[in-house]
């Protein structure tokens, strides 16, 4: 089962830029209610679609370098990385429905292993 992961300022170009996987980053912060909202949705579409997609989440206000470089200004703000380029973003919570209408036509095939 996969989990989100968490990426930093320090760890966001190895982890979601260089991503053969695409990766979509939920920025988030602790205080933020609807983060908190779709944190349990992300979890649930990062088990789904394990080996397709990768999850990261990014604390907002523990690394404010990353979110200022992409402009992000509202939380919780969703970016789709696929080949280290923004493919897609959401802002603001949305239900699992909406968010796999937007990711899924960017995922990878799954792998072949995925009966296991």
């Amino acid at each position: 089962m996969t989990a989100p992961i968490t990426v930093t300022d320090a760890t966001f170009d190895a982890e979601v830029i260089k991503s053969e996987t695409p990766v979509l980053v939920d920025f988030w912060a602790q205080w933020c209610g609807p983060c908190r909202m779709i944190a349990p949705v992300l979890e649930q579409i990062a088990r789904e679609h394990e080996g397709r997609l990768r999850i990261a989440k990014l604390d907002y206000d523990a690394n404010p370098q990353t979110p200022n470089k992409y402009g992000v200004m509202g939380l919780p703000t969703l970016l789709l990385y696929k080949d280290g380029e923004v493919v897609e973003q959401i802002v603001g919570a949305k239900p699992k429905r909406a968010l796999l209408k937007v990711i899924e036509p960017h995922l990878t095939a799954p792998p072949a292993s995925a009966s296991r």
